[in-house]
């Protein structure tokens, strides 16, 4: 059994790439079950997708890495090359300690941040609802949630940190004089735009609006921040009324075009908007940037904004690397003793199975000793006699066989093992 990593993230492939292999929490249950049909063998799989990676961790044979990487490039509709150079592939600890490092943060965007432990468990759920997250894949995660805990709980590792929404909210604050005089509009009403509504309503803005394909969702966060709530089908119409917007939403396509922006700049006189498009793929089309009074920013624009601190939690981070060889450490002891080869565990497993059928075989003899009406204590005795027997069979066999050294090495590791010390 083997464990492998397959991915791409912020740092090894540009926003729109990504764009492509960005799959919604309901989305992996059927796109894993496409993947392990497509294998002719059905390896453990859980797939990770967020704003800044898509990753397929598995376990099973090596040889199901290959046809993998042309699986998910032919899923995001791009070549096997293509995907290739942006790709990462990662085996046994060198797979563990990544999936330590993201649970932990230390791979993030936003170094440290805790969001992304949440959307590793969501997809571990996601993996077990489809029959895919097996023994090895679920000792993986549990594992990496554990040393994720003991990393935040041991280290400042989340100290300073910056979040992609605070982020947003201070680069708002460079371009408005005063926040408390815009007017704001968050299309989604997702985790994101509930964290980016958080932080805009502490600046106490103008007004606030949610923007929603479901109105009883967005009606839920806007009465929480005491906002209005809108169709997202009325968003181009209304556009101009807003000084910044805020789009996080699962949509596969774009939904605010440059069409709708030229004309609510023309609407607003070309006073300056404020945009952030959290999403992958993009909810604003990437020409939207190029206009004069706009101001647009990616998860990738804000990758400077979120370093801001990052030199003050590097010993942090020595600490939690610490923490995270410990946890490769014993997962991959874990993974030695259950190697079918060389591993404790098979043999253990093969020993108990082999003494049941050594207990089944004597139980089936007793009970047909009773049936026929012999004693109990004789009955006792002949069973407790043949599981010995058969017990000790092949160790005294043992002790006949070979040439001196051979039964005396042979001989004081049946004294350990059966001859134990009583006082």
């Amino acid at each position: 059994m083997s464990v492998w990593t397959l991915g791409i993230n912020h740092q090894t492939a540009p926003l729109d790439l990504r764009g492509r292999f960005a799959f919604a929490i309901d989305q992996i249950q059927p796109t894993l079950h496409g993947y392990r049909q497509y294998l002719a063998r059905q390896p453990e799989a859980t797939l990770l997708s967020t704003c800044n990676r898509t990753e397929l961790y598995g376990a099973g044979d090596q040889s199901a890495v290959e046809p993998t990487l042309e699986w998910l490039a032919r899923t995001g509709g791009v070549s096997t090359h293509v995907l290739r150079d942006h790709a990462y592939i990662l085996r046994e600890d060198q797979a563990a300690r990544h999936a330590f490092r993201v649970a932990s943060g230390l791979d993030s965007m936003v170094l440290g941040e805790p969001q992304i432990l949440g959307q590793m468990k969501d997809a571990v759920r996601a993996a077990e609802d489809a029959g895919a997250l097996g023994t090895t894949l679920h000792q993986l995660f549990q594992r990496s949630f554990a040393v994720a805990k003991q990393v935040r709980t041991s280290t400042e590792i989340g100290a300073h940190s910056i979040s992609m929404t605070a982020a947003a909210v201070r680069l708002a604050g460079q371009l408005f004089e005063d926040l408390r005089d815009i007017r704001v509009l968050f299309v989604g009403a997702g985790e994101m735009i509930e964290l980016a509504a958080t932080h805009f309503a502490a600046k106490t803005p103008k007004s606030m609006a949610i923007a929603n394909r479901t109105l009883e969702r967005g009606e839920k966060l806007a009465l929480r921040f005491g906002g209005e709530v809108m169709r997202l089908s009325d968003v181009p119409e209304r556009l101009h009324e807003f000084d910044a917007v805020v789009s996080c939403t699962a949509s596969t396509l774009p939904i605010i075009g440059l069409g709708a922006v030229e004309r609510a700049l023309k609407k607003r006189r070309h006073r300056p908007v404020f945009m952030v498009d959290l999403a992958v793929p993009r909810d604003i089309e990437v020409e939207v940037k190029a206009l004069d009074d706009v101001y647009l920013y990616t998860v990738d624009d804000l990758a400077n904004v979120v370093q801001t601190g990052k030199d003050n939690r590097q010993a942090a981070v020595a600490q939690a690397e610490a923490i995270i060889d410990a946890g490769v450490l014993s997962f991959m002891h874990w993974m030695e003793q259950r190697d079918p080869d060389t591993g404790v565990v098979p043999l253990i497993q093969r020993i108990n199975a082999q003494a049941d059928e050594w207990r089944s075989l004597e139980m089936a003899r007793a009970r047909k000793l009773l049936a026929k009406g012999e004693p109990v204590e004789a009955v006792l005795e002949a069973l407790s006699r043949g599981l010995t027997q058969k017990m000790l069979h092949g160790t005294l066999a043992e002790l006949h066989a070979g040439d001196q050294a051979t039964r005396a090495a042979t001989a004081q590791t049946v004294s350990r093992l059966f001859l134990r010390d009583k006082s």
